[in-house]
């Protein structure tokens, strides 16, 4: 049984519709890659299975389970008994997401004190242990410093032991490595890796960089105007993408043997003025009469699906 289950989630502010019908699974120990261009919902999904989302947006349809619980509808004091205990986040930018004003030892020893009772000083242990845990130089010493006083890769370990801090079965983690250098991001990722390896966590994984996810992602689902519109084994979508977008997307990958990378020609669409049919018609070069219908999620290989009225001949053609 899948630890989270969201069915055809829809979020909108106001009038204008975000979420258009998401639905995935995430079964414990297993590693979802989210991927798409900014824009496209991936966060906003992210939000929405942590009850976060800020005024005006809401959930206007769709179900959100946690081992077989439903999370829409709850009130904010039992999404907080939630929140940070069975599902954690991981922002992309921990210097905002850290208080300033707080020493970091009591910024990760406050998980400890809300969910599970601790006073002060064992949380401070306890935080103390998690720095240790997460690969941070001089934990005890590290625990008294501020945010300010810190590196970006060493806040970012901050912000993943406070999230694995109660061992949470859910751990979504928003673009974690987007400010960081790409040896700092090789760390941050095998970090993840590695904790949810020892504590069992379902990890959903956010990010636009295709490759940082193919690194990690058992599975992955690819966004694009609010929807899902490819989804399978990693290794299948990555070696047969079954649909345009996600074709370009990989193609966009810097290569060892080309000069000039690939870019995705237009702008993601405007959700106040999405286009007839397929979202991605007016970027695609394959795009037919056909089009102006939008299609819907279909089984290319077992497990792997593609929102593409020519998803068997984008699968079947080698990638450029």
């Amino acid at each position: 049984m899948a630890v989270l289950e969201v069915r055809d989630l829809e979020v909108s502010f106001g009038d204008i519709r975000i979420l258009r019908g998401v639905s995935f699974d995430l079964e414990a120990g297993e590693t979802l890659g989210v991927v798409g261009e900014s824009g496209c919902g991936k966060s906003m999904t992210g939000f929405a299975v942590m009850g976060m989302l800020q005024a005006p947006g809401k959930i206007t349809a769709g179900s959100i389970k946690l081992n077989g619980k439903e999370l829409v509808g709850l009130k904010e004091k039992q999404l907080r008994d939630i929140r940070g205990d069975q599902i954690a986040l991981v922002m992309q930018d921990p210097f905002t997401s850290l208080n300033p004003m707080m020493r970091i030892g009591d910024q990760i020893g406050e998980a400890f004190r809300l969910h599970q009772g601790m006073d002060r000083k064992q949380a401070w242990n306890k935080a103390i242990e998690m720095l240790e845990k997460v690969g941070v130089p001089d934990p005890s010493g590290a625990a008294r410093k501020f945010p300010h006083q810190m590196s970006g890769g060493q806040r970012q370990r901050v912000v993943i032991a406070i999230a694995f801090a109660c061992k949470p079965e859910v751990l979504i983690a928003d673009e974690p490595t987007t400010a960081l250098d790409v040896t700092t991001q090789a760390q941050i990722l095998r970090l993840i890796r590695d904790l949810q390896q020892t504590e069992g966590a379902a990890v959903m994984m956010i990010s636009h960089d295709i490759g940082a996810i193919a690194s990690i992602s058992q599975r992955i689902a690819v966004f694009y105007g609010g929807q899902i519109v490819e989804s399978g084994p990693a290794e299948r979508v990555l070696r047969r993408p079954a649909m345009p977008y996600t074709r370009a997307l990989l193609n966009a990958l810097p290569r060892a043997n080309s000069e000039r990378l690939e870019a995705i020609g237009g702008y993601p669409p405007d959700f106040s003025k999405m286009p007839v049919g397929c979202a991605f018609s007016p970027r695609c070069p394959l795009k037919t009469a056909q089009c102006e219908t939008a299609p819907t999620l279909k089984t290319v290989e077992v497990s792997h699906l593609s929102a593409c009225w020519r998803a068997e001949e984008v699968a079947q053609s080698a990638i450029s």
